[in-house]
Formats: C-alpha cells, sequence, structure tokens
C-alpha cells in the first residue's frame, strides 16, 4: 500500500514547480536582453507580468500555508537539509503571500516598461524620457517595502536590501561603507602619487575585432570550467534557468579590456549556478545564498584571479594569439602596472577596485533616500552629481553616464547595490582562504590550471546552497566572519606594497 505524500513532500512538489516556472521566466528576461526585437516589448511585458502572477497565487494558495504548519510540528520526521528547506520555504512564502497579487502584477508590467524605456534612453542621455517609468516603479517598490518590512520588523531600506542579502541590515554594512568612504581620499592620494612617480603603463596597441574577442571570451570561460551560451549586450550579466545558465558579455573593438573583464566575472556568477548543491537544485534551499555571496564569486575571477600576476603570465599568450598582436606594451609587467592603474572614472562597471566602492556607496546612499521620501527622482540627477563629486571628486557631462548608466533600478532592483562591494569583501577573504588551503596555487593559475580553486569554492561555497548562513559560510571557509580589514590589507599590498 503507497502512503499518501506527506505535507512536507507536498511542499517540494510546489517549490520545484515553482523552480521550473522560474526558468521558464529567466529565460524570457534573458532574450528580453539579447535577442527581443523592440517591438515586443509590450506583449513580453504581459507574459512576464502573468508568470509573476502565476508564481504569487501559488504561494497564496491556503493549502501551502496549511502544509507549512503541519511540517513544521513533524520536524524529527526530516532531516538536516529537509528542515533547512522548510525553513527557507516558510521565508519565501511568508514574504511572497503578504504582497496583493495586483501590486505584483503591477510591478511586473513596469519594470518591464521601465527596462524598455532605459534602452532607448541611456543612448541619448535622456532622463526625461526614463524619469515617469522610473517614478512608477518607485512607487510601487515603496508599497512593497511597506509590506515586508511589518513581517521582518525593520525600516523600508532594509526590508528591501534583505530580499538580496537575507537577514543583512543597514546598520550591519553602513559603519563599513561610511569608514570606506573616509579611508579613500587619503588612500587614493598616496596611490596617485605613486603612480605619478613611476613610469605610465605602455599602449597595448592592435585591432580586437569583436569575433576575436568573442572567441577568446567563450574560451576563458570554457577553461574556468563554465559550460553554456555566452552572448552579447549592453550590459553583461548571468541569467537563463537553473539546469541552462547563460552569460553574457561586452565587446568594444576599440577597448579589448571590457570583454575581459566581464567575461570573468559574470563566469564567477555561473560557476556558482552550476555548482549549487545537485540534489536541491529544485528546492529554496539549493539556491544561492545571497547576492552578496553570489558577487564574492564573480570578484574571485574578476578581480582577485583577473589581476594576479601569475594568471596574466597564461594569458598573455593567449590574447596575443587571440588578436595577432605584440610589441613593448604586450608584457606581463606591463600588463600588471595597466591593470594596477587607479583612476576616477564616471562608469561603475568600469572602475578598479579601489574606487568601485565609491560607485556603490553613492547609489546606496541615493536608493535609500529615494526609498524613504527623502530624495524624489526629479531630483535624482542632480543628487547623482553632487554625491559623486564628493565621493570621487568628478562630475558626469551628461546623465547617459551619471545616472542612467545602471538597468537596475528600471529593473526594479532596489536594494540591490550594498551586495557589490559585500561580495568584493568576501571575494579578498576567500581567495586569501583558497592561497592558504591549497598547495601551489598561484603557480597552478600560471600554468591556467583553474581545476583546484574551483573545487575548493564547490566544496566550501556552492554545494552549501542556504543550507549555511552567510556569516557560518564564511567561518567555515575561512576561520572568521567577514573581515573588511582583509580587503583593505588585500588594496594596500596590491597598489602600494
Amino acid at each position: 500500500m503507497t502512503l499518501p505524500p506527506s505535507a512536507y513532500q507536498k511542499l517540494e512538489s510546489v517549490f520545484a514547480r515553482r523552480t521550473a516556472l522560474m526558468g521558464a521566466l529567466g529565460i524570457l528576461h534573458w532574450d528580453s536582453r539579447t535577442m527581443m526585437p523592440d517591438a515586443a516589448a509590450p506583449s513580453r511585458a504581459e507574459q512576464v507580468a502573468a508568470l509573476e502572477l502565476v508564481l504569487h497565487e501559488q504561494l497564496s494558495d491556503p493549502r501551502v500555508a496549511d502544509w507549512l504548519a503541519e511540517a513544521e510540528a513533524r520536524t524529527a520526521d526530516l532531516n538536516d537539509w529537509q528542515r533547512a528547506n522548510l525553513r527557507e520555504m516558510r521565508r519565501v512564502r511568508d514574504l511572497a503571500a503578504a504582497l496583493p497579487a495586483d501590486l505584483v502584477e503591477a510591478q511586473a508590467r513596469a519594470h518591464s516598461r521601465a527596462e524598455a524605456t532605459w534602452c532607448t534612453a541611456k543612448p541619448k542621455a535622456d532622463f526625461a524620457a526614463l524619469r515617469p517609468a522610473l517614478e512608477e516603479v518607485l512607487a510601487l517598490k515603496r508599497e512593497e517595502a511597506s509590506v515586508k518590512a511589518g513581517i521582518l520588523g525593520c525600516g523600508l531600506y532594509d526590508a528591501l536590501h534583505d530580499g538580496y542579502e537575507p537577514g543583512n541590515r543597514v546598520a550591519d554594512f553602513a559603519p563599513v561603507f561610511d569608514a570606506y568612504a573616509d579611508w579613500l581620499p587619503g588612500f587614493l592620494e598616496k596611490v596617485e602619487a605613486r603612480q605619478a612617480a613611476e613610469p605610465a603603463p605602455l599602449p597595448m596597441d592592435g585591432a580586437f575585432p569583436i569575433a576575436g574577442q568573442r572567441d577568446l571570451a567563450i574560451g576563458l570561460a570554457a577553461r574556468i570550467g563554465y559550460t553554456g551560451r555566452v552572448d552579447e549586450t549592453m550590459h553583461a550579466f548571468c541569467g537563463g534557468a537553473t539546469g541552462d545558465v547563460r552569460i553574457t558579455s561586452r565587446f568594444d573593438e576599440a577597448n579589448w579590456f571590457k570583454s575581459l573583464k566581464s567575461s570573468l566575472h559574470e563566469t564567477g556568477h555561473a560557476l556558482y549556478e552550476q555548482g549549487r548543491p545537485q540534489a536541491w537544485m529544485q528546492q529554496p534551499v539549493g539556491f544561492a545564498r545571497g547576492l552578496a555571496v553570489h558577487e564574492s564569486q564573480s570578484l574571485t575571477f574578476d578581480m582577485q584571479v583577473g589581476r594576479h600576476p601569475r594568471f596574466l603570465e597564461w594569458l598573455l599568450p593567449q590574447m596575443k594569439a587571440a588578436f595577432g598582436v605584440d610589441g613593448p606594451g604586450w608584457t606581463v609587467e606591463n600588463m600588471q602596472r595597466r591593470f594596477r592603474q587607479v583612476q576616477r572614472t564616471l562608469i561603475r562597471v568600469d572602475a578598479d577596485e579601489v574606487t568601485y566602492p565609491a560607485h556603490v556607496i553613492l547609489r546606496w546612499r541615493l536608493e535609500q533616500a529615494m526609498v524613504e521620501g527623502r530624495l524624489e527622482i526629479a531630483d535624482l540627477p542632480a543628487a547623482w552629481n553632487e554625491g559623486l563629486r564628493g565621493l570621487l571628486g568628478i562630475t558626469p557631462p551628461d546623465d547617459g553616464v551619471g545616472c542612467l548608466q545602471d538597468l537596475h533600478w528600471p529593473m526594479g532592483l532596489w536594494g540591490y547595490f550594498p551586495t557589490y562591494t559585500l561580495g568584493a569583501m568576501m571575494a579578498a577573504q576567500l581567495f586569501q582562504g583558497a592561497l592558504n588551503d591549497i598547495p601551489g596555487l598561484e603557480d597552478q593559475l600560471g600554468r591556467g590550471e583553474f581545476g583546484p580553486l574551483v573545487g575548493w569554492l564547490r566544496d566550501k561555497v556552492h554545494r552549501w546552497g542556504r543550507f549555511l548562513t552567510t556569516r557560518e559560510l564564511l567561518i567555515q571557509a575561512t576561520g572568521k566572519p567577514l573581515d573588511a580589514g582583509v580587503f583593505q590589507a588585500h588594496l594596500e599590498r596590491r597598489y602600494l606594497g
């Protein structure tokens, strides 16, 4: 006689279907940013809204609440991973079900409209064109924040940030960010003085056809361990679905560095997605821990590996072969000087690792002010320019390279930005942990051997999904919780050592 499924088993079925639907949504989002014709944007917005509504209704089903209560009353019947999965199910359900269905549907449409508008407004530096759509997005995010804040017992901005880094609060990272903003000017002056006293990097001239850059990006990602599509977009990202992870890169014939950086970065994200616990891929406990941890994986390859001198020893011959280049500028030493150049740049995604946190701090301060009603969308361009001038001493000539440069806010990703710098700090700590644990890691990078490092990340980070908290994850990987001092020490060694 076959026993009827338990409440927990019913929940697993519900969340497995949810993961499948989320995968379909992920492919739609990927397509909208890579291949979709502009004219299809209105119908795509309806498709996305319909799927978002189905996902919302799925968790709002009263039976899900009953099954959760029944399963929680019988946790003794579950193993450790199942109990952790139940914990994550409860969190996802309570936060999702609390949002009114009409709000979820309205947000999906507003995000799609704003994203499509951004794609045309950014090249024209036309903030006025985006403003109405962005105001709609913000109004709806404030509604969402108010609902979630009531459940989580926190402030409006904390409620949105919690969706990307569960349990983390402004009070946890604001002192670190503010201290970095205070420390940065003095450190920048020292680095700039050193750069001024040294010979400038030689130009790395040559022709860099997009086809060659694409081949190099695909080959590098595959060598590191990624298996999947590599496409071209205006703003590089990692997306797709469980079992179908996809990345994109940016290509510029005049600047090979953009594609190298974005390819390494998105490969790190993709490896995390592909390395999640296989037995739990369809369940909440098998998802990535949070966006800060996710960013630590991309920055491990982007900033820690990608700028390492031994890695550059291996990479240089690959680049020479791909582009048919040579000359005095094409040496490892010159590449190191070039990559260690610190510049007060306008564009976040092009910023060096010293000034990058300043870009994140700017966006965090602005978005928190907007969510809390202290800054209106109409005043965003002026506030952006003033904030960047205060942090880095530079001012954008137009909004295209100012407040329009990121897609996050039109997409509805409010509360996301702090995870970038939290991830950079984690990446420095994790890479130091890998150096401590893997004999000869630097020599392996010099031979283009990435298996031991990827294996270490699989064991210490990827395979845990959401079973561990972020704090627990870092402690078991490195022996201590997040230590921002490790990141600062890394910068001092790299740029002043």
